[in-house]
């Protein structure tokens, strides 16, 4: 099986690169888009900015590239965020798989950016099995994907949202499932073997 991971300027690619590493795959770090069509799993992870971050994929066509994958896309943290049509984060518009604006954490009585672990409240969809509710896993984010149709499993903090979406091929997580211990592993083989 040939695994992409999509190379742009954002963190955490490398952290993606050691989990698959663990499960016995060797995943190729490109933004090359003929390595990228060509691959039978594509995930697209990211810390960063999203404004910064989308002028990147925008100059290098991946934008559009992404967007009409047709292998299983698994989008991680900011990668979920760039996967909605827009951000909060610097007005900035995303590349559009799933209909919904991305929202900043309204200031409150809890700390932004919403940091540590925290458990999934619902689970729906392929990547998310009924026994993976009440699991814990690690997020850091200031921004979030309210609850939608989307939805594969959602959080609360402050409110609830996204913790994981998914549509047609397109899978996606706010939170690391690559540093999410035993659940996140467990997401990761789910999506390695759709």
């Amino acid at each position: 099986m040939k695994v992409a991971i999509i190379k742009y300027n954002a963190g955490n690619i490398r952290s993606v690169d050691h989990a698959l590493k663990r499960l016995g795959v060797e995943a190729a770090i490109t933004d090359d888009p003929g390595t990228l069509m060509g691959a039978d799993r594509v995930i697209f992870p990211g810390v960063g900015e999203a404004g910064s971050t989308m002028k990147y994929l925008k100059e290098r066509e991946l934008d559009t590239l992404v967007k009409g994958l047709t292998a299983p896309v698994l989008g991680i943290c900011l990668g979920q965020q760039l996967m909605c049509s827009w951000s909060e984060e610097g007005d900035t518009s995303c590349i559009g798989i799933f209909d919904q604006a991305v929202r900043r954490f309204p200031e409150g009585e809890l700390k932004v950016p919403h940091m540590g672990w925290n458990s999934l409240d619902r689970v729906n969809g392929e990547l998310f099995p009924a026994y993976l509710k009440d699991s814990y896993v690690y997020f850091v984010h200031s921004y979030y994907v309210p609850v939608c149709e989307d939805t594969a499993a959602e959080t609360s903090y402050m409110l609830p949202f996204s913790a994981a979406m998914q549509k047609d091929n397109f899978y996606a997580t706010q939170f690391h499932p690559e540093k999410s211990g035993d659940p996140g592993e467990l997401i990761l083989k789910l999506f390695l073997s759709l």
